[in-house]
C-alpha cells in the first residue's frame, strides 16, 4: 500500500507543473529577483518547478556574469543570493536556445546546473503546467 501511494504521490508531483517566464535580466534586476523567489517559493511548495530564461534573463545564466554585472544593494537580497536559493529548491532552469545564439552564448558558458531549451519547450510545459508567472 505505501508504495502505490508513492507512486501516487510521484505522479502529482510530476503533473503539478509551475512554470516561470523570465525575460529581465540586469536591466530590470528586481524583476529578476521576483521571478527567482517566485520559482522558489514554487517549488518548496513541492510543484516541479521550471524557470525558463528568455531574452535579457539569459545574460544572468552566464558564468562570471553576476560577478561582473551585479551591484548588491544593503538590506535587499542580491540576484546571486536568490539565484542560488533557486538552485537549491530544485527550480530547474532552462535558457532559450535561439537568445543564446543570438547572443552568441554556448551551452558551455552557462553556470552549472542551467540548461538550454528551444521555444517549443516552453510552449509544451505551458500547456501544461498548473500556473505560469512571466517577469
Amino acid at each position: 500500500m505505501e508504495m502505490m501511494l508513492d507512486q501516487i504521490d510521484d505522479r502529482r508531483k510530476e503533473s503539478e507543473i509551475f512554470v516561470v517566464l523570465c525575460a529581465s535580466g540586469f536591466n530590470h534586476i528586481t524583476r529578476a529577483r521576483s521571478a527567482l523567489m517566485f520559482a522558489t517559493l514554487a517549488a518548496t511548495a513541492e510543484c516541479r518547478t521550471i524557470l525558463y530564461a528568455v531574452q535579457e534573463c539569459v545574460d544572468i545564466m552566464v558564468k562570471g556574469a553576476l560577478e561582473k554585472m551585479e551591484k548588491p544593494l544593503p538590506n535587499t537580497p542580491s540576484l546571486s543570493q536568490r539565484l542560488q536559493e533557486a538552485l537549491d529548491a530544485g527550480v530547474e532552469i532552462l535558457c532559450c536556445t535561439q537568445t543564446m545564439a543570438n547572443k552568441g552564448i554556448t551551452e558551455n558558458d552557462l553556470i552549472e546546473g542551467v540548461k538550454p531549451a528551444g521555444a517549443m519547450t516552453l510552449i509544451d510545459l505551458a500547456t501544461k503546467a498548473r500556473g505560469v508567472l512571466s517577469f
